[in-house]
């Protein structure tokens, strides 16, 4: 209970959308090391996350955003502080233990542009969605100005141009932006729905929170949500298993489905008290959910060089190595997230004074990170 009262765990606006990145995270360790050989699960982990990462940024940053250099150097500021400490001392890891010091490799990596040029070795495999976060970190000013001085669908029209012009330089024959392809499943322009859903979801939710209390009784939000995100993975299970695979279809369910149902149901989420919504609001499921960007980043490296080779030395039954390979990276992560990434956050905003007000929504609320 001491830990969680010092990280302000149960202290959060939105305490289950916290309980979401836990949740999501763990699904995407299962995916990357599944408990049965070849039993990946086909959902669309990452909208969730990007979904997420849309409604943060505009819940926090909306009425504030402006395009003045006082004002933008805090906005990255924040933003450096939360993602790259992490990132820099795992991919400094990672380079050591694979021995790649190849020089386009490790100046796209540690710039964390490697994932809008095709081809790129991946040093931490998911941290190709950095770079997708970054897109949108760097964007999102003008998107929020514009719908702040206009309305939404102005700043929703700027992100379809922005994805038109990716596609049209995808065609030039050259490793920036690769292919139609890459773009679509690599690049922020290809997902940039997924976070807009979170976008529109924060506008409608600083809308109501105006007119006084936000929740609802009832459970026919996270239900319909729900009900629309089981519907869309029934129909990936289906393209999954017809020969030639169908990577329209695959792109058109993941970018530009899933966000509707995902969005109805953080609405739900956040507004109706369910017992999904308690499950996410626990002390435990905050910690984690806290804890998550470490998770994120460091799964890999914990399952191929921990999880497997044991596996593979040893034998046995894989889903306890499974299991004992999850546990042990959500010590760690826990440790990781205590000891070090939320110390150098709050070291590196206090040595450029980003001034608390300013900054502690986004510690209460939940992290933005894949």
């Amino acid at each position: 209970m001491r830990l969680f009262s010092q990280m302000k765990i149960g202290t959060e606006r939105y305490p289950a959308l916290t309980g979401v990145r836990a949740l999501g995270a763990t699904v995407v360790f299962l995916d990357h090391f599944p408990p049965w050989v070849d039993a990946h699960i086909t959902i669309n982990v990452m909208a969730f996350f990007f979904a997420l990462s849309g409604f943060l940024i505009v819940r926090i940053y909306y009425e504030q955003a402006e395009l003045r250099r006082q004002w933008l150097s805090k906005y990255f500021v924040n933003r450096f502080a939360r993602i790259y400490p992490v990132y820099f001392l795992l991919l400094s890891i990672a380079v050591c233990l694979q021995h790649d010091f190849r020089p386009w490799t490790l100046i796209t990596n540690y710039t964390l542009t490697h994932a809008l040029f095709r081809g790129t070795e991946l040093i931490i495999q998911p941290s190709w969605s950095l770079t997708v976060e970054e897109c949108f970190y760097f964007l999102a000013p003008f998107f929020m100005i514009l719908a702040r001085r206009h309305n939404f669908w102005v700043a929703f029209a700027l992100g379809w141009f922005f994805l038109s012009a990716a596609l049209v330089i995808s065609k030039l024959g050259i490793t920036f932006l690769g292919t139609p392809s890459f773009v679509l499943t690599t690049t922020f322009f290809g997902h940039f729905i997924e976070f807009f859903a979170g976008f529109y979801l924060a506008l409608a939710l600083m809308q109501l929170e105006k007119q006084g209390s936000i929740y609802s009784p009832g459970n026919k939000y996270t239900m319909t949500g729900i009900a629309g995100v089981l519907l869309l993975v029934a129909a990936m299970v289906i393209v999954y298993r017809h020969a030639p695979l169908n990577v329209r279809a695959i792109i058109i369910i993941n970018n530009f489905l899933i966000p509707f149902p995902i969005a109805v149901l953080y609405w739900g989420l956040t507004r109706e008290n369910t017992v999904l919504s308690r499950l996410l609001s626990s002390n435990v499921s905050g910690l984690l959910g806290r804890s998550s960007y470490s998770f994120y980043l460091l799964h890999t490296l914990v399952i191929n060089y921990i999880g497997v080779p044991l596996l593979l030395s040893r034998g046995g039954f894989r889903p306890l190595y499974v299991l004992l390979t999850l546990v042990a990276t959500w010590l760690a992560s826990i440790l990781l997230f205590v000891g070090y990434e939320e110390p150098v956050n709050i070291l590196i905003r206090r040595a450029f004074r980003s001034k608390h007000k300013t900054i502690g929504m986004q510690s209460t609320l939940f992290q933005v990170k894949p």
